[in-house]
């Protein structure tokens, strides 16, 4: 069973950088919409709207369960969410919007404390014409994200943490973070140098 009691939120996506690869890692063009957005994280629930419509996101405020984070592969021609659909996906207790695209209605959405990373806003909207399953795989900021991930999100970026590997992520992501906050900064300077300086000298580097 997969643990999705865990306080994945806890820890910077920083630290899940020791866990997963780089593909793991959304595009940085989708970053938190407005500023002091706090981190979120958990389960994906997976959507994608068809170029110029935004149908099956609007379906899925109905249908995520609450702590979901709702990812959504998208374009970035038309909005496809804005401030009211935002506000009940809030009310519903969605974490928040992780899209590979835009939505409008900001002012509303920034004054509610609704978390949305996205590549932008736009005012204009898209259609409700094209239905799509729901929870299938999609490709959001260049990596592919099912059902179930795990998002953690926030403005150092997007982690994407496959379902299977999520509690060894989280262990690995803990201990890197446990390991940084112990050490005093001068004691990781005096590290860090000499693993440059050794680095360097292997590589035949010398001074100009």
């Amino acid at each position: 069973m997969h643990d999705y009691n865990l306080p994945f939120d806890t820890i910077s996506p920083c630290e899940y950088a020791d866990a997963l690869s780089r593909e793991q890692f959304m595009d940085y063009g989708i970053k938190p919409l407005w500023q002091g957005m706090p981190r979120i994280a958990g389960p994906a629930f997976t959507v994608k709207c068809a170029p110029g419509d935004h149908l099956m996101l609007h379906a899925a405020i109905y249908r995520a369960r609450p702590g979901d984070v709702i990812v959504v592969q998208a374009d970035d021609q038309y909005a496809v969410a804005g401030g009211n659909v935002c506000a009940i996906a809030q009310a519903r207790g969605i974490k928040g919007f992780v899209v590979d695209g835009v939505i409008r209605d900001l002012a509303q959405t920034r004054e509610n404390q609704f978390p949305v990373f996205a590549r932008g806003v736009i005012p204009k909207p898209g259609a409700k014409k094209c239905i799509a399953p729901l929870n299938q795989p999609v490709v959001c900021g260049g990596v592919t994200v099912n059902a179930g991930d795990i998002i953690v999100a926030d403005e150092e970026g997007i982690a994407v943490v496959p379902h299977k590997e999520a509690e060894k992520a989280y262990e690995i992501a803990k201990a890197r973070g446990e390991k940084d906050a112990a050490l005093p900064l001068a004691k990781w300077e005096a590290q860090h140098s000499e693993k440059v300086e050794t680095i360097l000298k292997e590589l035949g580097y010398s001074e100009a």
